[in-house]
């Protein structure tokens, strides 16, 4: 698999899923785009599919080459945008929380240690914010799930963090800075034109993204 080719239709699909969910075509996914009829298979033993590893490892150098974005975000699964794509859902979303008030206390807390310095490994940026330990977890991951959410943050490569390499963490404003400046600059008539040409509103995506969009800040603060 070529980088040069998964930024193609990356950029042609403006979102893409990594792997497929349960095989099915949609929401559609970059595996799809190079094995369309090939079932993917998880097993990660003598049975397993090569392609799975090479797709695994093709998505750490998407994340942190910069030309695409990655972020955890339909259902909190590896998902690539198009920077086109991407810019616009900055600015619909800044819209909504331009003020970092507009977004609950550890959300915001996280997203300033990220501004000032990124990206973090999983591992550091709970140290910074002392969200370490069991106790944490459900606040932290519901924090990150806020800002991926919001497209205030983004996934850059990995970092050896333990016995597994973990997800580096950066803020949008930082990693991306020309995007998020573009985004402040686009009309939001424009914005959403992009959002009915990549996530037409039958699509999968574009259901996950308004139900999102649609609940009040006391539901995702339970979820």
């Amino acid at each position: 698999m070529k980088l040069k080719s998964a930024v193609s239709k990356i950029e042609k699909n403006g979102v893409l899923l990594v792997f497929p969910i349960n095989n099915k075509p949609q929401p559609h996914s970059l595996w799809s785009e190079f094995y369309p009829k090939k079932k993917m298979n998880w097993d990660w033993d003598e049975s397993g599919d090569n392609r799975v590893f090479d797709m695994w490892s093709l998505m750490k150098r998407l994340s942190e080459g910069g030309e695409v974005v990655y972020s955890k975000w339909y259902q909190g699964r590896a998902t690539f945008f198009s920077k086109k794509l991407f810019t616009a859902l900055i600015r619909l979303s800044i819209s909504q929380f331009s003020n970092p008030t507009g977004i609950s206390r550890p959300a915001r807390e996280i997203l300033e240690v990220l501004e000032q310095d990124s990206p973090l490994s999983t591992k550091k940026l709970k140290q910074i914010c002392e969200l370490q330990g069991k106790d944490n977890a459900r606040i932290y991951d519901r924090a990150m799930k806020e800002l991926f959410s919001n497209f205030l943050i983004v996934g850059y490569g990995e970092v050896d963090d333990g016995a597994f390499p973990s997800l580096a963490i950066g803020a949008t404003k930082t990693i991306f800075e020309e995007l998020y400046l573009a985004a402040e600059t686009m009309s939001e008539e424009q914005a959403r034109s992009l959002l009915n040409e990549y996530m037409p509103e039958e699509s999968l995506f574009r259901k996950y993204y308004e139900k999102y969009r649609q609940r009040t800040p006391k539901e995702k603060e339970v979820e």
